[in-house]
């Protein structure tokens, strides 16, 4: 969903924007700008950004407006991010920070069409909600949050998808200490999967 402000300019819904280190993943540990696009229908229940589901509780923001926020800090990367930002359109979005000479990242569950242009693509698929095929062919690295071991087989179907090098990740879910185990044994006995650690919690930092 893009939609237009008053004077033409072309908005997404915004909950945050913010300055802080990537914590999961390849990047981990990476000076990121996060654009954090408000709406998601995947619905996962231990979602820790469930104030994001609601499109119509952010304001709409201009494009060229996030664009200088994320130049003004000179990050490494460019993470956008949600709720669910392939809700949207994210063509002018990545086009203009591109412009910018800015490495821009995308963390999706891929519930919906691919757009937009990235370097770098966190594909984190849902049981809830099942990846659109278009999101294949675009993944940089696979991320799948594991709560029970239904989460495994479902990490398996998906990486089976995808093209031999892309990097696979097992995440505990934050809350489950239980998924902590299943993933530590898992990647212990599976070479090709690495655990996925959200350090920006283990550091208080967002």
């Amino acid at each position: 969903m893009l939609a237009n402000s008053a004077n033409s300019q072309p908005t997404l819904p915004i909950v945050e924007t913010f300055h802080s280190i990537q914590g999961e993943g390849t990047w981990m540990g990476a000076s990121a700008f996060f654009i954090r696009l408000a709406g998601c229908d995947v619905g996962c229940p231990w979602c820790d950004t469930k104030i994001s589901w609601n499109i119509k509780k952010h304001p709409q923001i201009a494009i060229a407006d996030l664009v200088a926020q994320a130049s003004e800090v000179k990050p490494a990367i460019v993470v956008i991010t949600g709720g669910e930002p392939l809700m949207h359109d994210l063509s002018e979005l990545t086009q203009q920070l591109k412009k910018q000479g800015l490495r821009v990242h995308l963390e999706t569950s891929g519930a919906h069409p691919f757009s937009g242009s990235f370097d770098w693509v966190t594909f984190s698929p849902k049981r809830f909600k099942h990846p659109h095929s278009s999101i294949y062919n675009h993944v940089s690295e696979l991320k799948v949050v594991i709560q029970e071991p239904l989460d495994l087989e479902w990490a398996e179907q998906n990486a089976t998808m995808l093209d031999a090098q892309v990097l696979k990740y097992l995440q505990a879910e934050w809350s489950t200490s239980s998924s902590k185990e299943l993933v530590m044994h898992y990647v212990l006995s599976h070479q090709d999967w690495r655990v996925s650690i959200q350090t920006h919690k283990l550091l208080g930092v967002r």
